[in-house]
């Protein structure tokens, strides 16, 4: 089992980058396949990126696709989302997501382990 613990939200404006990262505990952190989801008010949770086991694999929805970079130090236990020039419409809570199942997994349901989030607001 383990606990992701996320951070690095906050307000930003139009245009800027930011860096999210996502540690856990509990667990050797190369045990999960580590995914980034978001939340908007009164939308659904939805997936922005993704990250194999060791780091070699990754994918990207087509809203963050080009302009974000996720990665991963397991020796760290810690994963990151970077997203740069971010919109009005990347607002929406940050969630990180581990499970264990190989391959590229999008649907939330395929996670069984979630952070508590964080917030991020991007103001025009």
């Amino acid at each position: 089992q383990v606990t992701l613990v996320e951070s690095g939200g906050g307000l930003v404006q139009a245009g800027d980058s930011l860096t999210l990262s996502c540690v856990g505990s509990g667990s050797p952190f190369s045990k999960y396949t580590v995914g980034w989801f978001r939340q908007a008010p009164g939308k659904e949770r939805e997936f922005v990126a993704h990250i194999s086991f060791g780091g070699g694999s990754t994918s990207y929805s087509d809203s963050v696709k080009g302009r974000s970079v996720i990665s991963r130090n397991n020796a760290e236990n810690t994963a990151y989302l970077q997203i740069n020039s971010l919109k009005v419409e990347d607002t929406a809570v940050y969630y990180c997501a581990a499970g264990t199942r190989a391959g590229t997994l999008v649907r939330p349901s395929t996670y069984d382990y979630w952070g508590q989030g964080t917030q991020v607001t991007v103001s025009s």
